[in-house]
């Protein structure tokens, strides 16, 4: 990195950090700390619900995910334009009907205290380590690209928002959030276009979709009825939607976010901008990573894109045979660029040359053995390695190929988003434990000053969690993939208990704390049996199943077991 690129990046993110305290300083009350005294008008409320999502795993995993696997992951997001539907039309009416300052104040209000705690506590959960993801996801791959500390990563992103979140809470996460927004579309919006600058001076952009889609990158709908495919347009369209519809409507991070809204309308139209925006961003980033895979196929091309890896055989006996898979590389290499440019020579004259295709497809799959091969090697000299380096494919062609300036832009991009996802998590889940924990269960009647302070307490206390869990984390198989995992295992409960409480009156308390019990347990037996260990179905198949269970269980125990118990609920519903 040049002195300009460190200037870019330091700049950028004290503004974020000294704006955002600068503006929301003083709040007086919980109401002004947890739901900015509802002043966030709607577009602030739709960028601000974009940036709580928008994690740094979002801008470095997801290019890798597109360089590896193609543009298949999309279909994820099918599912969510439909979520924003339902919870504009149910959840949010029924949250500022009934004033709640979180999602979960709802439930004791519909079911039970027990409940209430239940559905707390697993937010707690997964939010707690999804938030110090949030963290590590950036800090491990800064830390061995630039030769940085990791522990020190962790601390530095962790205090910087800490601070401002801390000091404003929900004002400070929904100022800053604009602004790290444009930060980050600005810069992958650069980088797209630098990469088409990049490629050869012949080549159109229809060119470079025709070699992404001869090397099977650009398959974008699988109507595959396989359960085991992790992502199909039915696993997106249901799996994605119950993902979608419990993660913003039940998790605090968001849901926080258009409490604060001005009104019903403005909440609302807050969430439709992200329905209708988040799948074509999700897009183009898939898009992005799928340009620079076409940017690989005429230049070097590292034999693994981890760093760490390299260090670790070149200390090692292996290191010899590694180089010779190298040179075989480099070859390899060679080779695709000619075969390339007589393609796109070829398509320049209106020809998709058939044997041309096949002979990409060919040694694209001799670069993929050499890549495996490469695997076992780095697992041989160190059995702890990560060989997996989807994660580092993006931030590769960052360093090594983007102009000064630039890089610390882009790096400014990834920090933004790390704090804009980390700071929404904080704010959640201090808010969370203050109202739903601490309130709920002190005995005796305090000051609105001294919630005031106990809901920073915790912001403090969650945001030096959430870092040590940074520090002790491990590499999982893509960063991207393990957020939504965790979010899938409880998800699915949490979203089956809200949707009982809002529209099934009969069903009450008793049944409704046992059936998510139950519930909860059996969607971690089949993760780790189905999923994790023999990896028969897909995971996002997990939200569709555990709120399925926990609707069908509740509506059994209550007719079954507790038919007798009755409360008058119909104040806090809609329409039955």
């Amino acid at each position: 990195m040049q002195l300009f690129d460190w200037i870019v990046l330091i700049v950028t993110l004290l503004f974020i950090v000294g704006y955002g305290s600068w503006k929301t300083k003083g709040s007086k009350n919980v109401e002004d700390f947890i739901l900015g005294n509802n002043e966030t008008p709607w577009y602030t409320v739709g960028l601000s619900v974009m940036a709580t999502q928008a994690s740094a795993i979002t801008f470095l995993s997801t290019p890798g995910q597109a360089y590896h696997d193609g543009m298949g992951f999309v279909q994820f997001y099918f599912g969510l334009p439909i979520a924003m539907v339902v919870i504009c039309l149910t959840f949010i009416p029924l949250y500022h009907k009934n004033k709640v300052f979180t999602a979960y104040e709802f439930l004791e209000k519909r079911f039970d205290v027990q409940t209430r705690s239940l559905a707390a506590i697993l937010f707690l959960i997964q939010r707690g380590l999804g938030t110090g993801l949030t963290i590590y996801a950036p800090a491990i791959i800064l830390s061995a690209l630039l030769g940085w500390n990791l522990t020190g990563m962790n601390i530095i992103i962790g205090v910087l928002v800490i601070i401002y979140t801390f000091s404003g809470g929900t004002k400070a996460v929904n100022v800053t959030q604009k602004q790290q927004m444009f930060v980050i579309m600005s810069g992958m919006f650069i980088t797209f276009f630098l990469i088409l600058h990049y490629l050869p001076n012949d080549m159109t952009f229809t060119s470079a979709l025709h070699i992404a889609g001869a090397n099977d990158k650009m398959n974008i709908v699988d109507f595959s009825f396989d359960p085991e495919e992790k992502y199909t347009i039915w696993s997106g369209i249901t799996g994605g939607f119950f993902l979608a519809l419990a993660y913003f409507g039940t998790d605090q991070s968001q849901v926080g976010r258009y409490l604060s809204g001005k009104s019903v309308k403005e909440s609302q139209m807050g969430l439709i901008m992200n329905g209708l925006l988040k799948v074509p961003m999700q897009f183009f980033i898939l898009l992005t990573g799928v340009m620079v895979f076409v940017f690989f196929q005429f230049n070097p091309v590292p034999l693994n894109f981890n760093p760490n890896n390299k260090i670790v055989i070149e200390k090692s006996a292996y290191k010899e045979e590694y180089h010779v898979l190298e040179k075989k590389l480099d070859k390899l290499s060679e080779d695709k660029k000619v075969i390339n440019l007589l393609y796109i020579d070829q398509l320049n004259q209106d020809y998709d040359n058939p044997i041309l295709r096949k002979e990409l497809v060919n040694l694209s799959n001799k670069e993929k053995d050499l890549r495996d091969r490469a695997k076992e090697i780095i697992s041989r000299a160190d059995s702890n390695s990560e060989t997996n380096d989807k994660d580092y494919v993006f931030f590769h062609f960052i360093l090594h190929y983007l102009p000064k300036g630039l890089i610390g832009l882009l790096l400014a991009v990834i920090l933004s988003a790390a704090m804009s996802s980390t700071a929404s998590g904080l704010n959640a889940l201090a808010s969370t434990t203050a109202i739903d924990i601490y309130k709920r269960n002190i005995k005796t009647e305090k000051s609105e000053k001294h919630y005031l302070n106990a809901t920073k307490f915790f912001t403090l206390f969650w945001g030096v969690i959430a870092i040590l869990f940074a520090c002790v984390g491990t590499l999982f198989e893509n960063l991207i993939q393990l957020v939504n995992i965790i979010g899938s295992i409880f998800y699915g409960t949490v979203l089956g208990i809200f949707l009982v409480g809002f529209y099934l009156k009969r069903v009450q308390a008793k049944s409704m704390f046992i059936s998510a019990c139950i519930s909860q347990f059996v969607i971690i037996i089949i993760y780790y049996f189905m999923v994790y260990k023999q990896e028969k179905l897909g995971y996002l198949w997990l939200n569709f199943i555990g709120a399925i269970l926990t609707i069908g269980l509740a509506l059994i125990l209550q007719f079954l077991f507790f038919k007798g118990d009755k409360k008058d609920n119909s104040d806090l519903i809609l329409e039955e």
